[in-house]
């Protein structure tokens, strides 16, 4: 008993030091199922103003919002970016689109309370 308590603390340390160093670099996130439920639904007849984009496009798309976040990603907390990570990678489809819209909110509600304080 004392042994599988001890492999589950090692294990959630483990967790926890393997998520710290994740989000010290912007993750590489596989945007192929995003990218082709996207453009499954974008040829389908009768769609108004949905994106259209092929399945070329918008994983083009996703590797420019990449760059992007490449070059803005230490400019985030590094909070936000655990947490945008795991939520940009929740439910099996991911998003360089979802990570960099968490991002840039988590920023803007940390920006606007700061903001929004009283001032002595």
């Amino acid at each position: 008993m004392r042994g599988s308590l001890a492999a589950g603390a090692v294990t959630a340390l483990l967790m926890v030091v393997l998520q710290s160093a994740m989000a010290d670099d912007v993750p590489v996130l596989d945007v192929d199922q995003v990218c082709r439920g996207i453009a499954q639904h974008a040829t389908a007849p009768g769609e108004r103003g949905g994106p259209d984009l092929s399945l070329e496009q918008c994983i083009s798309s996703e590797q420019e919002i990449r760059q992007r976040l490449a070059t803005q990603w230490s400019t985030f907390a590094p909070a936000d970016r655990t947490e945008c990570i795991g939520e940009a990678t929740a439910g099996g489809e991911s998003s360089y689109t979802d990570l960099l819209t968490c991002l840039q909110m988590a920023r803007d509600v940390r920006n606007y309370r700061w903001s929004a304080q009283p001032k002595d």
